[in-house]
This record gives structure tokens, sequence and C-alpha cells, in this order.
């Protein structure tokens, strides 16, 4: 009976390894689920807009879009989801643009046409930094609004806490990776994370005004995330629970639409009922 114990046990254990292991060299494939383009792929928006490549330091190709208002009052800085590409994400323009903002948004290595494969945090950070101070080269700091959404926000967090954009804004945000993982899989060991993305502390840096965005019926990211980030933040933050939002379509609801209006302080009343008419549909 003893034996027999010991072998199930010696089983569980080799099991528990193997599993740890797959979780450890292959978190890029569980946490990230890329789109890729040909590199000749065509993007096709009624927007008017550019095609931006840039060059990072170990000499990978990072490829962006850059939506153009008619008339620009700044830029918004996107950092996009775990999933798809510009391809896609492209669509999300419309509104930004309707609010006379610039929206640059980036495929992270990867993803459509950007080269390589996304290794550690560090690397991302590095690559949104590379590619956000050239950027500055066309547009003065203090009118570019960075935005993060889902996998994004913690990112988009660790850019404005060592910048100085204007505005700050998550989109269903976590409280950090290490914390969502907890929530979802309390069974895996936290140690094995290469991707931890601690939202939480990148905010005690962030000088510039900070908004979140989150539906209470989010069944990806939780709410509770949004919440915790409020409760340490107090006053730093504004926090906008979107009622019967779940975690995809943000960008398509009215009421986000609406506050964001505010935020970017657009007035014209014709064309904001027009582009919130839009966002209803």
């Amino acid at each position: 009976m003893k034996k027999k114990l010991s072998k199930i046990l010696k089983s569980i254990i080799l099991i528990i390894i193997v599993l740890s292991g797959l979780l450890y060299f292959f978190q890029e494939k569980i946490i990230f689920l890329p789109e890729k383009l040909d590199k000749n792929y065509d993007f096709s928006f009624k927007n008017d807009f550019e095609e931006l490549n840039f060059k990072t330091n170990d000499n990978t190709t990072l490829n962006g879009l850059l939506f153009k208002a008619k008339e620009s009052k700044g830029l918004v800085f996107y950092l996009h989801g775990n999933a798809g590409s510009l391809k896609n994400w492209g669509y999300i323009s419309d509104l930004y643009t309707n609010f006379n903002y610039d929206i640059f948004i980036l495929d992270y290595r990867g993803f459509g046409k950007s080269e390589e494969k996304i290794k550690n945090e560090e690397q991302l950070f590095e690559d949104n930094q590379l590619v956000y101070n050239k950027l500055k080269e066309k547009y003065t700091e203090k009118d570019i609004i960075v935005i993060g959404y889902s996998i994004g926000s913690g990112l988009a967090a660790k850019l404005a806490s060592e910048n100085n954009p204007k505005h700050l804004i998550l989109q269903a945000p976590y409280y950090s990776l290490t914390d969502l993982v907890k929530s979802k899989y309390s069974f895996i060991p936290t140690f094995l994370l290469k991707y931890k993305i601690e939202t939480d502390k990148f905010l005690k840096d962030c000088k510039m005004p900070i908004t979140i965005f989150h539906g209470d019926n989010d069944n990806v990211i939780y709410y509770e995330s949004s919440v915790k980030l409020k409760n340490q933040y107090k006053d730093e933050i504004n926090f906008i629970t979107l009622k019967g939002q779940n975690h995809n379509g943000i960008n398509e609801n009215y009421e986000y639409a609406y506050h964001l209006m505010n935020i970017l302080k657009y007035k014209p009343k014709e064309i904001i009922n027009e582009s919130l008419h839009k966002n209803r549909r």
C-alpha cells in the first residue's frame, strides 16, 4: 500500500513539475495571441492614416499606424490588447479622430507586421518607450494622451510612469498580472511568472491625471482589479464603471465616448452627436 501511495505521489509531483515547466517556457503563447500579417499586407481604413516602422536596438522592426484627425489637437498613444493585429485594432480610430485627436496604435513584437517575438516584459517596456520617444519628435508631450486596454493597460501605466503625458487612461486594467493569475488560477505558483506587469506599482510614479474605465460585467479581467487600484490611490484616480459592459467593446461604449469627449475637451455639438450616435449602434 505504501509503495502504491509513493508511486502515486511521485507521479503527481512529476506532473506538477512538467506542467510548471510548460507554464514557464511557454508563457508567451498563453498570454499573447497575435495575428501575423504578411509584410505586403495593405491596410484599408476610411480614415486618413500613415503606416510607420521603427527599428529597435536589436534591429527588430516594429509596425504601427498613425490615424490623423482633420484638426488635430494632439495624439492618443494606444496600447492594445493581447490578441489580433492592427488589421482589426485600426477600426477603433474613428472615435478618437472624430474628437480631433490623432491616434497611434502599435503592434507588439510578433503581432501584425512587427518582427520577432516577445521574450520578456522589459523588452516590451523598452519597445514602447522607443516608439514613444520617436512620436515625441512629432508631438509635444503635453498634448499626448496614453491609453492602454487589457494587457496594454499595465504597459501604458509603465510608460506613463516614466514620462509626462497629458493624461493616462486605462481600459479594463489588471491590478498586476500576478494578481490576475492568482484570481483565475490559484493553483499556479506565481514565482513561475515571467510577466508580472505591476500596474499598481507603476501608478505610484504617475504625475498626470489618471482615468480608469472598467465594465462591471467583465469576465476576463475581474472588475475588482480596478476597484483595488482606485482604493489604493484614492483621489489620484478617476474611476468610471461602465454598467453592463463586458471585457470587449469599450471603445464602442456610448458612456465611454461621452466621458472621453469631456477628457479630450471636445466641443462642437453637431459632430459630438454624430459620433456618439455611431458608437451607440
